[in-house]
């Protein structure tokens, strides 16, 4: 049976999956209830310094589908409310009786080196197993200099970092902002400062949507709104582009990852892991669904993993980064064209409908005596886009085949269309 046991930057956990910091690891209550149903390791909701944070209320909204799924997840929340000492004896409490889970310490300062300093010996002696500095919350915090403020400043994240390295023999894990033009800024900033890991992503800044009646956003406290951090299910794509763009940056590379960011299931986590993190972070699934989920995530993992043949999670983590490339050195020669499963074409027309309305006009739509029509694909025309498998409500009935073109692999720099490609001299 495969082993989901992991060390990741010196904290060992039993399995990889830990709840973020957030609402469900704010108190000793959630966390001891997580820990029982089965999480490998949480990472305490952020501290401050007192007086703790103030919340409004409401504090929450959502991005919902046609059915009322929860695509995306929005939250006004801010660090925890807790008295600072409540919570590191709750900690202290916690790591005593669960010694074999991680307790990572979420932590929240203004740029002063004291407030850094004074704090970091009271966690050390809770006994947790590190500290995560926030850099990421994009609400509330950054219009007191902190948070997503503090991450969007490379200079301020590798100052930071460097002055924890200093006052603390806990790993330190740097947790990144997504609200940046380019993520591998601060990873590398956090790499230079000393930092043992970086964990991504934070929420991202987001109106989920509004009350038309009332002319406010949602969550709406009184008459007013304002913008949140957006996470769940709709910013997984985001997220793993980051992870992979630090995972395969030189300068970072090695650099051990914390995967954050619409993780749901264990096919979520896997995909995180196989782009080169070691561990996953859960917030908004555990929130919409309960502790439990862990069970599914940890039967599935380890049973496909069995099924392919790894034993550890190393066996597969990172094993995608180098299929992961800039777009100038993918094969211009490579091509796929769409094929349609005639036994599983229900003939609803969306696909001729998208390709004939929005894309390149590659299928033939004929419709026989009785009226019933028959949809097929123009192989000459067609470009290999996708699209069709995409608007496709059943699943395998299109399905895109690679067709043996006779040439070579030929990526953009050497490709004869390109005015600016890259000569070989003779």
């Amino acid at each position: 049976m495969a082993d989901l046991s992991i060390n990741f930057c010196g904290i060992k956990a039993p399995n990889p999956f830990w709840l973020a910091s957030a609402p469900p690891t704010d108190k000793a209550y959630n966390v001891v209830r997580a820990f029982e149903a089965g999480w490998g390791g949480v990472v305490w909701k952020t501290l401050g310094e007192d007086p703790p944070a103030v919340n409004v209320s409401s504090r929450y909204s959502a991005h919902h589908g046609k059915n009322r799924e929860v695509l995306g997840f929005n939250n006004i929340e801010l660090i925890t409310d807790r008295d600072l000492e409540l919570n590191l004896q709750e900690i202290t409490e916690v790591k005593k009786a669960w010694p074999d889970r991680a307790i990572v310490v979420s932590l929240m300062l203004p740029c002063e080196e004291k407030a850094w300093a004074d704090i970091l010996p009271k966690v050390e002696a809770t006994g947790a197993d590190g500290i995560e500095l926030n850099f990421g919350c994009p609400h509330g915090m950054p219009e007191r200099g902190m948070g997503s403020a503090v991450g969007q400043v490379p200079d301020y994240v590798e100052m930071v970092t460097r002055w924890c390295k200093q006052h603390t023999k806990l790993p330190v894990i740097v947790k990144l902002t997504p609200n940046i033009t380019d993520i591998r800024a601060p990873a590398r900033a956090a790499h230079k400062g000393g930092a043992d890991a970086v964990s991504l992503i934070n929420t991202i800044n987001s109106i989920t949507h509004l009350d038309l009646d009332r002319m406010v956003a949602f969550p709406a406290v009184g008459n007013a709104s304002t913008h949140g951090g957006y996470c769940g299910s709709a910013v997984k794509p985001i997220a793993l582009n980051m992870v992979a763009e630090i995972a395969r940056d030189p300068q970072t590379k090695g650099l051990p990852i914390s995967g954050i960011g619409g993780i749901g299931s264990w096919r979520d986590a896997a995909e995180f892991i196989a782009l080169g993190a070691g561990c996953v972070q859960v917030c908004t699934a555990a929130m919409l669904h309960g502790f439990r989920i862990v069970e599914e995530m940890k039967d599935g993992l380890s049973r496909w993993m069995d099924e392919k043949g790894y034993k550890s999670l190393d066996d597969f983590m990172g094993k995608a980064v180098p299929n992961v490339t800039d777009w100038k050195y993918l094969d211009m020669n490579y091509k796929v064209i769409a094929q349609i499963s005639q036994d599983d074409c229900i003939k609803c027309g969306r696909c001729y409908v998208a390709c004939e309305d929005t894309s390149h006009q590659s299928i033939f739509r004929t419709v026989d005596a009785a009226g019933s029509p028959t949809y097929t694909v123009n192989k000459d025309e067609c470009v290999g886009c996708n699209l069709c498998e995409i608007t496709c409500p059943v699943q395998g009935c299109i399905t895109m085949v690679p067709q043996d073109t006779g040439k070579p692999y030929m990526n953009w720099t050497q490709d004869p269309r390109n005015p600016r490609r890259e000569v070989k001299a003779a």
